[in-house]
């Protein structure tokens, strides 16, 4: 019995001991101590498994190399190599630490140091540490701070640049963060292009290829590098440029750690930044900072500059002309341009003015951050080498100083988000100038006199061209005018071409018919099928929004658009000829008991991110920013494949420039669609978009109509009802029943979310499209949504909600007698 108390007590030590190792080892899986080693098949990995160390071979070389990589999400990416230039031609390599540093032996005997940190100091108590930001930091283990680092890989970059990491210059030690791009996909050593700060002057980031600048950014502006897109609101990363004595550097910071994004210099010497879509499973694109070839250095030559949009690209300056013409009309602008009246300093010298430019190469500039222009305007007068002058930060009004002492070189052409620049010019060009401008007045004012008389002449042919034209109407001869034809940019179809098409607009047919009239199918010669919306006589819409419609669509090319082929205003007949749709509308789709059913929730999901999509197009990427002002189920068409296509722009508005908002006297959409401010005070905005969006999801998700939805329990509408179960957290009874099997109830859980988000009370709560987009397709977290938009309970008056009511009537319009600022 002694015998077994004492088998038993060992026994009981041993499992203490082995319990006690195994938590000392899973608790220091993401540091590597003075007593450990990693070799060949063995990592640590950070304390969340965000990132992984160890040895690896990229793409087909047999090469061994130390790296980091993505462990949680698409694993196996690389983003930091320690021995770029020192590769292992075999499996033997070993990492370890000392009391100076992480070094990389070619095996465990040798002596040879293939890769090493080269820290100075002595650490009595070394480990190395891999972080959840994908940092690799050596550090003296009694220190738990994590900034004061002996040495730290985000130092010393590749060609990949996480949050958190530098890309600048320390001005006291010296040492620079910049990246470098690989060779090939099998050699991580140093290629051809170097993405690095230039302190000579004022800042500004440089792509170099070899040792030839390729491409710059601009010089910081206060909000963005000058050459880059005027930056939209995100809820991913923000901009930091920091501009002190010890340091400059530029830095981007994350709003949520949930959010995977890198920013990348590629072999071929392009600049990404890329998210994780955790959706898709992959990277995508979100910017690209060379987009074409006005994006390279001096393509233009000095005073030059380069519009992509533009045929040739390169134009001179205002007051030069090409250096050498018979080049510049070969289209080899190197040689860029000279000015057509030398300067002469201290005779009356000024200053043009161009505005949306991106500011010249600022390598041989001066700048001063507390000047105002003025005093910057001044300074440059003064001294006869200053070519020209701007505001260093352009953010509330302008601010600082920054001067040019050599050619004017890289000024990439007119933008809408450029900056001012004021060009240095000789006296007579300035008086030049001013007699174009007195010539031009005077030449206006002859102009407006003539243009009275013609406009006299031209009313009296337009009233008797009228005359003439109705005559032939009544013969059937007539058709619109030529003129008209071409302000719509659309091919003109022959009214009797759609007859024949339309069977002579055959009941059989139809295949449905809006607040504006039927619309039916048709056949063309070439057996392409097409959907024909013809305005009827009452129709609510008028010329106005049809030639707003057509001229409309016709500027709009997006795969979640519907597209106008064509239209006709012959015979007194107001036509739009779209793509025909074989699946009908959305609404016909999940509000119908019989077709909901195979309306699974991939299918739904799949509709929700293509409106999404189509909608963020109106708003962001389109040539114009476009309102729809009328987004609901009916005007969601579905392709074969139940692609939804958004129709029906006969309401929609455009801005142009920064407008986002605008007021109107005539309120028009449909009722349950839209939002308070519209309806209250008659303010539209994209935002005004983004509730009719959350309103559709939450309709997709339900399978309820907004307007006509009703529950035993409360006399809220689907937006009420959302919400009361969100709060409650009983979501499963706001969910179609169809969709429940083919579902994962935390995907759908979110999506409701992201509808509950778009449709709050108040529009500058609800998020931008590009952000509704991002939430869709990342795993990022989503903030609390606020109480909707009519969040009331209302009587019920026993009206039919029917299909056939919804098929009437496809709008509301009504006029509001004051509106006021909100």
């Amino acid at each position: 019995m002694y015998s077994g108390r004492m088998e038993s007590a060992a026994l009981v030590i041993f499992s203490a001991i082995l319990l006690l190792s195994t938590f000392t080892n899973s608790a220091a899986v993401d540091v590597l101590s003075i007593n450990q080693t990693i070799t060949d098949g063995e990592t640590i990995v950070s304390a969340n498994n965000e990132f992984e160390l160890g040895f690896f071979s990229p793409g087909s070389s047999t090469n061994m190399y130390v790296g980091i990589w993505f462990k949680k999400i698409s694993y196996g990416t690389i983003v930091w190599v320690a021995n770029r230039d020192a590769p292992l031609n075999n499996t033997s390599g070993i990492l370890r630490v000392d009391n100076k540093g992480i070094s990389l032996f070619a095996s465990a005997g040798a002596n040879t140091i293939i890769w090493s940190s080269n820290t100075s100091r002595f650490v009595s108590n070394p480990v190395a540490q891999l972080l959840d930001t994908g940092n690799l930091v050596f550090r003296d283990e009694k220190d738990d701070g994590l900034q004061d680092f002996e040495w730290q890989s985000f130092d010393y970059m590749g060609d990949t640049m996480l949050p958190g990491m530098k890309l600048g210059k320390n001005l006291v030690t010296g040492l620079e963060w910049y990246l470098s791009s690989w060779k090939s996909v099998d050699d991580p050593s140093p290629g051809s292009f170097v993405h690095r700060m230039d302190t000579h002057g004022y800042p500004q980031l440089t792509l170099w290829k070899d040792s030839k600048l390729h491409a710059r950014s601009g010089p910081w502006v206060g909000n963005r590098f000058s050459g880059s897109p005027m930056p939209k609101s995100n809820r991913i990363y923000s901009n930091e440029f920091f501009l002190e004595q010890k340091e400059i550097y530029y830095a981007a910071h994350l709003f949520h750690t949930s959010t995977k994004t890198r920013f990348m210099l590629t072999m071929n010497g392009n600049l990404q930044r890329l998210i994780w879509n955790s959706q898709d499973q992959e990277w995508t694109t979100y910017l690209t900072l060379l987009a074409g070839d006005c994006d390279l250095y001096g393509v233009c030559g000095p005073y030059g500059t380069c519009d992509i949009s533009s045929s040739p690209r390169c134009s001179c300056l205002r007051g030069f002309n090409p250096k050498i013409p018979e080049k510049w009309e070969a289209a080899d602008w190197t040689n860029g341009c000279t000015r057509i009246t030398p300067l002469n300093c201290g005779n009356g010298d000024g200053f043009i003015k161009y505005s949306g430019v991106k500011l010249p190469d600022t390598r041989q500039s001066w700048y001063n951050l507390s000047m105002n222009l003025k005093e910057c305007k001044s300074m440059c007068l003064k001294n006869c080498s200053c070519m020209a002058y701007s505001n260093i930060n352009v953010d509330k009004g302008g601010s600082g100083c920054l001067l040019w002492f050599e050619e004017l070189m890289d000024i990439k052409g007119i933008t809408q988000d450029g900056q001012d620049i004021y060009v240095r010019m000789s006296a007579s060009e300035l008086d030049e100038k001013k007699d174009s401008k007195m010539k031009r007045a005077l030449f206006i004012s002859i102009f407006a006199v003539l243009a009275a008389i013609l406009a006299l002449i031209t009313l009296y042919l337009f009233k008797k061209k009228k005359l003439n034209k109705e005559g032939k109407l009544l013969n059937g001869e007539g058709r619109s005018s030529s003129k008209e034809e071409q302000d719509l940019e659309l091919p003109f179809f022959e009214f009797k071409r759609i007859v024949n098409a339309t069977s002579n607009f055959c009941h059989s047919n139809k295949v449905g018919e809006g607040g504006f009239g039927p619309v039916y199918k048709g056949l063309l010669e070439d057996g392409q099928p097409i959907a024909v919306k013809r305005l009827s006589e009452n129709s609510r819409q008028g010329a106005d929004e049809f030639k707003n419609e057509v001229s409309l669509i016709a500027k709009l090319q997006h795969r979640n658009l519907v597209s106008l082929l064509g239209y006709c205003i012959e015979e007194e007949e107001r036509i739009l000829i779209y793509e025909y749709m074989p699946n009908k509308s959305l609404d016909s789709y999940i509000f119908d008991k019989d077709t909901n059913k195979s309306a699974d929730w991939p299918k739904r999901y799949n509709i929700i991110n293509g409106v999404a999509r189509g909608l963020l197009y109106l708003h962001q990427d389109s040539k114009l920013r476009i309102i729809h002002r009328d987004l609901k189920a009916s005007n969601v068409l579905l392709d074969d494949e139940m692609n939804p296509k958004i129709s029906d722009f006969g309401m929609a508005r455009s801005f142009g420039g920064s407008q986002t908002e605008a007021n109107t006297t005539r309120v028009v959409g449909t009722f349950g669609y839209m939002p308070p401010e519209y309806v209250i005070d008659g303010v539209f905005s994209t935002k005004s978009d983004v509730y009719s969006f959350g309103v559709l999801v939450l309709e997709i998700v339900s399978g309820k109509k907004n307007r006509c939805f009703e529950h035993p329990d409360h006399n809220l509408n689907l937006l009420g009802h959302a919400w009361r179960c969100f709060n409650g957290e009983k979501l499963e009874e706001f969910i179609d029943g169809a969709i429940l099997e083919s579902s994962s109830q935390c995907e759908v859980f979110r999506v409701i979310q992201i509808g509950l988000l778009c449709v709050q009370e108040y529009p500058e709560d609800r998020p931008e499209m590009s952000s509704a987009v991002l939430m869709l397709n990342s795993s990022i977290e989503l903030p609390e949504p606020q109480k909707p938009g009519f969040f009331t309970e209302r009587k019920r008056h026993g009206k039919d909600c029917s299909q056939s009511s919804h098929m009437l009537s496809s709008s509301s319009d009504f006029s509001i007698t004051k509106v006021g600022p909100r």
